[in-house]
């Protein structure tokens, strides 16, 4: 039982969580295009990722935005 409700209070507890990192994350991409060394096909999955991550988090998806900002991140090596 304790483990039930230990699962219950992460997952209430994880969604607001995530929705404080994503506007982190997209300023950290935003910074990092300012300098890229990217291919112009790069370039716009990396731009691309970053417009899903914010789409994703206005919704309230934070996952879903969490998930496509930490793609764009690696593909820009921050």
């Amino acid at each position: 039982m304790k483990t039930l409700i230990t699962a219950g209070l992460f997952a209430i507890f994880a969604g607001p969580a995530l929705a404080f990192q994503c506007p982190t994350d997209m300023a950290a991409i935003d910074a990092a295009l300012e300098t890229a060394s990217l291919t112009d096909e790069q370039l716009a999955h990396v731009k691309e990722l970053r417009a899903t991550g914010e789409t994703e988090h206005e919704a309230g998806n934070h996952q879903a935005s969490v998930d496509a900002l930490a793609e764009a991140k690696a593909l820009l090596g921050i």
